[in-house]
This record gives structure tokens, C-alpha cells and sequence, in this order.
């Protein structure tokens, strides 16, 4: 009971005098009939003390931004993308709204019911983390697996650049060959250059060295003196970084309606690569985006003399007419191979003043082109 609230009943309910009651909690008499002439007025509540807390809290999170926070977190769990608070801060950032602490964060999805205690880890010490230093150091690739609506089991191979965790392939196969590794591994080289070293598990797509052997995928890396590097059989660790992709793309691909077919599963994936590698920032590349973190830095390149040592390397296949086209300072240009080469698949090596045509598979010389970025059409010399 406050000290005014006893001061007040004394003289109303025991009948004691103000004088009496000033000498005992030592107080003016004349404050005494200020509490008296309150209480008269508004009653007991009238005579409480006034809280000392500010009316406004300047730093007190708007409550427009509370609801928005509350509504990002259902938003992002609804897409199975992160919805953690360092996430929620991101987008608000990307909104142009000035996000609270984190810690701030946390406590408004509490107060909504909205976070799920969870146990606490141990901290795995022992655990020695690899990250490339530099994009297109090293390339990790798997594939998982994934069902369409009615139960066909459809095999997802990913390709993903280490150092920025930038998706760099994705796609539906029923099911998963060799070929299928060695399509989308040119594809990506073609995209965004040679890489120095991939790393994978050893699936017989990826290496035959169990039986001796070197596959096609091999071959090709080692033509292009691109370093490989497999997993020690029975620790998937090694490969953590896709593992944990897969995790994530497998929570989003949750969110959605089930693909009834492998076109529209490949439209799904085509969705979550733009999202993942633009929209949605990772934590383990300071919070930047994928792609941010991969176009940050310089590109690694391979070791060796290697056919990629001195040359822009693209795969193609040449068309009917017996043409090819290359992209240069965003003009396309095309090439005059020959019609007897049609349907032919060639790896073109480009420097900066010729591009030299190959068979891909023999290494055979089919052509010659001098670079001239005045004209559309590029003859084959002379000799070829």
C-alpha cells in the first residue's frame, strides 16, 4: 500500500487528526489536504503516486515495424526460406526500414508466440571448418532426391560454387548419369569459367577410380587441369556445405504445390535458385547474398598447362548450317566451322585475338577464327 494511500484512509476511515497524522509520516499538513482534496475528486487512484516512466520511448520499436516483423516471419516460413532474426533484419534493411537489434528482434517473435524453445547444442569443437578462399576455387557438387505428386522419385543435381555458396546449377533428372554431371559441368564452365578443383562424394557419376578406371567427368577435368577432390567413403561431412543445401532447398521445395511432372519441378527449381542466390542472404557469407559474395571477390583459376591455361574455354556443338556463335563485350558473333563438322561437340578456345575450334573428344583442330569485333561473321581461315 503506497504511503499517500495510508496517509488519506488514517484520517477518513480512523478518524484521525491531520495535525496527528503530519508529525507521524512527517509530512506538511498542507500536503496533506492537497492528497484529501484528490481523493474527494477522483477517489483512491487519484492519490497514487504518477509513474516516473517517459510517455514516449524514443527508442521503443514503431509499432508498424513490430507487425512487419511478425509478418516476414510468417512469410519466410511459409516459403521454407530462413526466417531467423538476422534474416527478418535483412529484408527490412531491403525494404528501406531501419530494423531494431537483433536481440530486439527475437524478443517481438517471443511476445507473438512465435519462436520454439529449442535445446541447447553442444559446441562441436573438434569439427575443423573448410572454406575456399576465392569464388570458382572449388565447385561441390551432389544430387538429392525428391517425389513428384505421384511418387515418382526424380533425382536433383546441384552444383555449388564453396567460397559464396552461389548456386550455380540446378537441375531434374530421372535419373542421374554421367553425362548428365559432365552437361551440367560445361554448362557451368560456359556460365562462369573453369573452376581450380571440384569436390564430391564417389558416386560412380563423379569417378571410377574404385574400379580402376576414369570416367568421362575425369577425363574432362583433366583435360581442363582442374584439380578433384572426393570425399573419404563413409564421411559425407567432407561435403557438408551441399549437404546443408540440400536441407534448405528441400524446406523450400516443401512450401510448394507438388510438381505433377519433371517441367514443372524444373520451373520450381529455376524459382529457388533466382531466390536463393538474390533474395535470400547467407550467414556464412558475412549476410550478403550469393550472389553478391560470388561477384565480390576475384575468380580462382586452374593450375597447370592445362588447355585452360591460356584461353577462355566454352563448350558447344555445332549447328546445322556448320556454325557456332560466341558471345564478346555483349555482341554475338558467328562462326564459320564448316557444314561437315554439323551436330559436332567442340570445345572453342578463345584468347584475345583467335579462337581456335576443337573436337571435343579427339582434340582434333577443325577451325580458325580471327577476333574482330567490327564484324558479326567470323570466316574460317585458311589451312582449317
Amino acid at each position: 500500500m503506497s504511503k499517500n494511500r495510508v496517509i488519506v484512509l488514517s484520517i477518513t476511515n480512523q478518524n484521525l487528526a491531520v495535525k496527528d497524522v503530519a508529525a507521524k509520516y512527517k509530512i506538511s499538513e498542507r500536503r496533506i489536504y492537497q492528497l484529501l482534496a484528490k481523493y474527494r475528486v477522483g477517489g483512491i487512484t487519484a492519490i497514487e503516486p504518477a509513474s516516473r516512466k517517459p510517455k514516449n520511448n524514443p527508442n521503443r520499436t514503431p509499432p508498424a515495424t513490430r507487425v512487419k516483423i511478425v509478418e516476414l516471419r510468417i512469410l519466410l516460413a511459409d516459403q521454407g526460406l530462413d526466417n531467423g532474426a538476422t534474416t527478418i533484419a535483412w529484408h527490412l534493411t531491403q525494404q528501406g526500414i531501419q530494423p531494431p537489434a537483433i536481440s530486439t528482434i527475437w524478443r517481438i517473435l517471443k511476445q507473438a508466440g512465435l519462436v520454439t524453445p529449442q535445446p541447447k547444442k553442444k559446441h562441436k569443437a573438434y569439427l575443423q571448418r573448410f572454406e575456399a578462399d576465392q569464388p570458382n576455387e572449388t565447385w561441390q557438387s551432389d544430387f538429392t532426391h525428391w517425389r513428384l505428386e505421384d511418387g515418382t522419385d526424380i533425382k536433383i543435381l546441384n552444383w555449388l560454387d564453396d567460397h559464396s555458396r552461389y548456386l550455380l546449377s540446378c537441375t531434374a533428372h530421372k535419373p542421374v548419369n554421367g553425362v548428365d554431371v559432365v552437361e551440367t559441368f560445361k554448362a557451368c564452365i560456359n556460365e562462369y569459367g573453369v573452376p581450380y578443383s571440384t569436390l564430391t562424394d564417389n558416386g560412380t557419376v563423379y569417378t571410377a577410380r574404385f574400379v580402376k578406371g576414369r570416367n568421362q567427368f575425369e577425363h574432362l577435368l583433366r583435360t581442363l587441369s582442374v584439380r578433384q577432390k572426393n570425399g573419404s567413403p563413409g564421411h559425407p561431412q567432407t561435403q557438408g556445405k551441399i549437404e546443408r543445401f540440400h536441407q534448405t532447398q528441400k524446406r523450400w521445395l516443401a512450401g510448394q504445390p507438388k510438381a505433377q511432372n519433371i517441367h514443372e519441378l524444373q520451373i520450381q527449381l529455376d524459382n529457388f535458385s533466382h531466390i536463393y542466390n538474390h533474395q535470400r542472404p547467407h550467414k556464412a557469407v558475412g549476410h550478403k547474398t550469393p550472389h553478391q559474395a560470388y561477384e565480390s571477390t576475384i575468380k580462382a583459376l586452374p593450375e597447370g598447362e592445362g588447355i585452360t591455361a591460356h584461353y577462355r574455354v566454352r563448350f558447344d556443338t555445332v549447328d546445322q548450317f556448320g556454325k557456332l556463335t560466341l558471345r564478346r563485350h555483349g555482341k554475338v558473333h558467328h562462326l564459320g566451322v564448316g557444314k561437315i563438322h554439323a551436330k559436332m561437340p567442340v570445345v572453342m578456345l578463345v584468347d584475345e585475338t583467335d579462337v581456335t575450334v576443337t573436337h571435343e573428344r579427339t582434340g582434333e583442330v577443325l577451325s580458325t577464327h580471327v577476333i574482330d569485333d567490327n564484324r558479326n561473321y567470323w570466316a574460317k581461315q585458311e589451312g582449317h
